[in-house]
């Protein structure tokens, strides 16, 4: 930890490559970062509530009624854990020269990850909050809530990251396993349906589907996001601390991982 201190100029110097590489040579530049997660946004609003209709509660106590906010509340972050995760994991083998040529603490490539997709992520939370004050909503107020939120989500996947980019530097498949899978878990999640979907069938099939719903570490995230944004309410307890102990153990495991195979990278790559 001390090493990763004393080389934070780098780490900074790493993140904004990342930040000013991710739309190089684009004319839009950082809007892209907005245009993306709004473009997903209305495909899923057309499909899922004026097509399928599936409409989620108003919100409580805020009562928005507005669909496309309602889903961008649980959208943004998991866009943020899914950025984190499938750069994290190629963050090593993209960075095969510089890790041949140089020592530094390797830990700062993941970090400078998340570092970076955080500043696309504040750039995105702050177009949701001011669409959401447009509509009625009162988010400022919960805001500090979110940060912290935001913190052990991106510890959670930072942890994840960390483990599966030393993962992929022995099978360099993983990263192509991940973009398969990380599709799959989203729609495990209740992003673009509301979790009483999920109780509604566990009424007719039985109670371990919302069990196994709960296992999921980001139904969790994502009820704290959509309830402090979209709610304008402090969360349930239990989503809290589920949400840190999913942070603490999987950063914990992730940062052991990491530090027990960083001395042997540059001879495996």
């Amino acid at each position: 930890m001390r090493e990763l201190f004393a080389t934070r100029e780098l780490l900074v110097n790493l993140t904004m490559r990342e930040v000013k590489g991710q739309y190089r040579r684009t004319v839009l530049g950082q809007l892209w970062s907005i245009i993306n997660p709004v473009a997903t946004m209305v495909v899923y609003t057309l499909v899922f509530s004026l097509l399928l209709r599936v409409p989620p509660p108003p919100g409580d106590p805020s009562q928005l009624d507005v669909y496309a906010l309602w889903l961008m509340c649980a959208l943004l972050p998991w866009t943020f854990f899914t950025r984190v995760v499938n750069s994290g994991v190629a963050s090593i083998t993209n960075n095969a020269s510089l890790i041949t040529k140089v020592y530094f603490p390797r830990m700062h490539l993941p970090l400078s990850v998340t570092l970076s997709t955080a500043i696309t992520f504040g750039i995105e939370l702050l177009v949701l909050t001011l669409a959401l004050l447009l509509f009625g909503g009162l988010p400022l107020l919960w805001l500090p809530f979110v940060l912290v939120a935001t913190v052990l989500l991106a510890m959670f996947a930072t942890g994840l990251a960390m483990m599966l980019a030393i993962v992929n530097v022995h099978f360099r498949d993983t990263q192509h396993f991940v973009g398969i899978l990380l599709p799959m878990w989203m729609f495990l999640t209740p992003i673009i349906y509301p979790f009483t979907i999920v109780q509604e069938a566990a009424a007719r099939s039985g109670e371990w589907i919302v069990t196994a719903f709960q296992v999921n570490p980001m139904l969790h995230f994502v009820e704290l996001f959509r309830t402090l944004l979209y709610d304008n309410a402090m969360p349930d307890v239990l989503d809290w601390l589920a949400a840190i102990l999913a942070a603490a153990v999987v950063f914990g495991l992730g940062a052991l991982v990491f530090w027990r195979h960083e001395s042997r990278l540059a001879e495996l790559l």
